[in-house]
């Protein structure tokens, strides 16, 4: 189990609560869609997975074997690690090549050896078909082309679970199927994928396990496959 969430209390301030007794499991290699309206959570649910939002109060509160409970502030690099985020609003450097955006994170993850650095950004870009985009400012790049590259940026370090957050919300109906099919390939290789999402659509026609925030509960909900 790569996440076990169990009777989890969520705060975005410390007075705060958003979601309220949040049970919550994903296993390797599964496609999960966390939906609900503006506000409703699903983004705090995002950043306590990797430590951006704290969890104080739970039964169980497990992310790739930490405990969330007793995590140190030492230890969440590692859990990071381990993790690819992926923005809605892509979050590139804008002021370098999609080959820097890419060095800069493994360098940024202990990285050293420039071989291997450019084997793997290679093997990145190959992935998602973008191999001649390589000295690219993000700026030359189409929005469907950035969510890309953010993707790649995301799988660089072997992660066993990638967090997307609204990943297709800000692309057209036809790239975001691409950008949907990329993950679903993700997912299909073994790492899990976690995303959040305004379209029902998409569940319908990528099928995954689904849970719904709302009125401050968190439960799943059943999919019906197009």
């Amino acid at each position: 189990m790569l996440i076990s969430y169990k009777n989890v209390n969520i705060y975005q301030q410390p007075d705060t609560k958003i979601l309220e007794g949040v049970d919550f499991q994903v296993e390797e290699g599964e496609f999960v869609y966390i939906i609900g309206r503006v506000g409703s959570g699903k983004s705090s649910l995002l950043k306590t997975l990797y430590c951006d939002l704290d969890v104080d109060e739970a039964e169980e509160a497990n992310v790739l074997g930490h405990d969330l409970l007793t995590i140190r502030r030492k230890e969440i690099p590692a859990l990071r690690k381990e993790v690819g985020i992926v923005f809605q609003d892509f979050q590139l450097l804008t002021d370098r090549t999609v080959y820097k955006n890419l060095c800069f994170v493994l360098k940024a993850t202990g990285w050293k050896d420039k071989q291997l650095i450019n084997e793997r950004i290679h093997e990145v870009l190959s992935q998602i078909g973008l191999e001649d985009k390589l000295d690219k400012m993000p700026n030359e790049l189409s929005g469907g082309e950035q969510q890309r590259i953010a993707i790649a940026r995301a799988i660089l370090n072997h992660p066993k679970l990638i967090i997307a957050d609204e990943p297709t919300g800000n692309l057209d109906k036809e790239t975001a199927d691409n950008i949907m099919q990329l993950l679903c390939s993700i997912a299909e290789n073994g790492t899990a994928v976690v995303m959040t999402t305004h379209n029902i659509g998409l569940l319908n026609k990528y099928p995954g396990k689904a849970y719904q925030c709302q009125e401050g509960k968190m439960g799943q909900v059943t999919v019906r496959k197009a």
